[in-house]
């Protein structure tokens, strides 16, 4: 048999992946070259885990890859939940389509996303969105294989793969064919220190969900898959009007959990109305919320993953200069009087006046709306002196547009009173210390 030299996807010739011998069939062989090839150019790989469902995983594996982007790193997104994929819709792909040919795939990139973030799903090659899988275990195998080895992924410093609930087939096939692959390949990581392949586990407070989700440490463990980390997601809600925390859920589970197995605690994510609307819209919490303390919870989760150095926290917004009259003027879109979840449905604007230097605040003015489309509306909005914007959720695209009219656009407030909205805003800016 003539051993087929197609790996090219570096100029490594100690690689092992590159010209090995053959020991087995030759298309067994071939294939787990394929696999190497595509897996050598992934710098880490992170499995999102949870042995409970309904704790917000794949939100948290959204944001997670979404920060990660955002922070400069090239990042990839696979989602492996064959039986409910939700990565589409939380990423507004709903009804995109891959291109590639039989053997290759290319994964979409995500539009919205502060930095290269592109995904892969099963979602995206059903007919239908709500089309059902209905696969036995070796199928389900055969495709996340599929998706590991012919999804061209480039060259990636993170992969983040959403497992589904549980430690059945899908997170099995994904560390057992990894294993194989790095097993097959003696190339070093290439960044040193830094977590090479392992799982973040997440949790709720509660007591039901931990005693489940010890299982995916210990399904872990039994597979040789290091746990990076846990994450305890939903742990307590802060009220936006009071700023009373309230323990909905519990309190501390996940980190008593992470104690008592001997793994790192990497943090708590509250529970937030914004989750909500981000995932509706189709945008990660920390690309259209960057300054909200949810999205400032992901960046420590991050820094307690990867290091200080290597994420730095998104900042609160500083007062722009005053405009006409030595006041500030800032717009809050409504619908039903309160603050609009989307810029696109509003109805009307509430118009704010701010005396910067004792910060006290005039208004509301209430205009009907024009359209709202970004260019139209910046010019509507400079018209009636206009300098920041705040918002429930706004994309980086759209954001970037109103920068440049010369409009700051806030995103990450909670949807309610538009008075609390500004106050919210001008205590962000004092909190950080900067200055009017």
């Amino acid at each position: 048999m003539t051993t087929k030299d197609t790996c090219a996807s570096c100029g490594d010739a100690s690689c092992t992946a590159k010209g090995k011998k053959p020991d087995e069939k030759e298309e067994a062989f071939l294939e787990r070259q394929a696999l190497a090839s595509r897996l050598c150019k992934i710098g880490h790989r992170i499995m999102v885990l949870s042995g409970k469902g309904g704790v917000g995983k794949s939100t948290v594996a959204v944001n997670l890859a979404a920060a990660l982007a955002a922070a400069g790193k090239r990042v990839g997104l696979l989602d492996i939940d064959i039986h409910g994929p939700s990565i589409p819709k939380l990423l507004h792909l709903e009804g995109a389509r891959p291109s590639g040919g039989d053997h290759t795939l290319y994964p979409l990139p995500v539009e919205d996303a502060a930095g290269q973030l592109s995904v892969m799903s099963i979602g995206l090659l059903l007919p239908e969105p709500d089309s059902p899988v209905i696969w036995r275990g070796p199928m389900k195998y055969t495709v996340i294989k599929q998706f590991l080895k012919d999804v061209e992924w480039g060259e990636l410093d993170y992969l983040i793969v959403d497992a589904p609930p549980g430690t059945g087939d899908e997170p099995l096939a994904v560390a057992q064919i990894i294993d194989s692959a790095v097993s097959f390949s003696s190339r070093p990581p290439p960044a040193a220190g830094l977590p090479t392949d392992g799982a973040v586990i997440v949790t709720t407070p509660q007591q039901v969900a931990v005693q489940d989700v010890r299982r995916s440490i210990l399904f872990c463990r039994q597979v040789g898959l290091p746990v990076l980390g846990v994450v305890e997601n939903m742990s307590g809600f802060v009220c936006p009007h009071c700023g009373e925390r309230t323990p909905i859920f519990g309190d501390g589970g996940g980190q008593a959990m992470a104690t008592e197995l001997g793994v790192p605690f990497l943090g708590s994510v509250p529970i937030d109305p914004t989750v909500m609307a981000s995932g509706e819209s189709g945008m990660p919490l920390v690309t259209c919320y960057p300054s909200s303390p949810t999205a400032r919870a992901f960046g420590h989760i991050l820094q307690a993953l990867l290091g200080p150095d290597e994420v730095k926290l998104p900042q609160p917004p500083s007062l722009p200069l005053p405009g006409a009259g030595g006041r500030l003027r800032v717009a809050v879109p409504l619908v039903g009087g309160r603050l609009a979840p989307q810029l696109g449905r509003c109805e009307a604007f509430a118009f704010f006046d701010i005396e910067p230097g004792t910060r006290s605040v005039q208004g509301p003015e209430i205009v009907a709306s024009p359209s709202c489309e970004p260019g139209r509306l910046s010019r509507w909005l400079l018209e009636h002196g206009v300098q920041v914007m705040i918002t429930s959720g706004l994309g980086v695209a759209a954001q970037r547009l109103f920068s440049k009219s010369g409009i700051t656009a806030v995103a990450g407030a909670s949807i309610g009173d538009p008075a609390a909205a500004v106050r919210a805003y001008l205590e962000s800016a004092v909190r950080e210390g900067s200055e009017p």
